[in-house]
């Protein structure tokens, strides 16, 4: 069993910044990949971004290249994901997952097992 919990979220004005982090704990060394989802309200829950769990491979959406940066810290089983030039559009719950097992179909929440109960993100303008 592995569970994830996110932290870090909060109140931002546009143009700031916001780091929220994702703790594993559990059998951690069956996970492979993850992922960052966000979901606003009344919108279905999109893609941000894409680490392998212990490795450098990082993949973005469009929407927040530039951005937003995904990181990890294995010794501490977390995977950060550091929010830049923040936008109002942006204000949302933002959810880690994680799968045990590798694909090339990493935008798909439906390709992801484990979730964190996400943690909201509000950017006001």
């Amino acid at each position: 069993q592995v569970r994830l919990v996110e932290s870090g979220g909060g109140l931002v004005q546009a143009g700031g910044s916001l780091r929220v982090s994702c703790t594993a704990s559990g059998r951690t060394s069956s996970l492979v990949e993850m992922a960052w989802f966000r979901q606003a309200p009344g919108k279905e829950r999109e893609f941000v971004a894409f680490k392998n769990w212990s490795g450098p491979r990082t993949y973005y959406a469009t929407s927040v290249k530039g951005r937003f940066t995904v990181s990890g810290d294995s010794a501490k089983n977390t995977v950060y994901l550091q929010m830049n030039i923040l936008k109002p559009e942006d204000t949302a719950v933002y959810y880690c997952a994680a799968r045990r097992w590798g694909s090339s179909d990493y935008e798909r929440p439906e390709e992801y097992d484990i979730w964190g109960q996400g943690t909201q993100v509000t950017v006001s303008s």
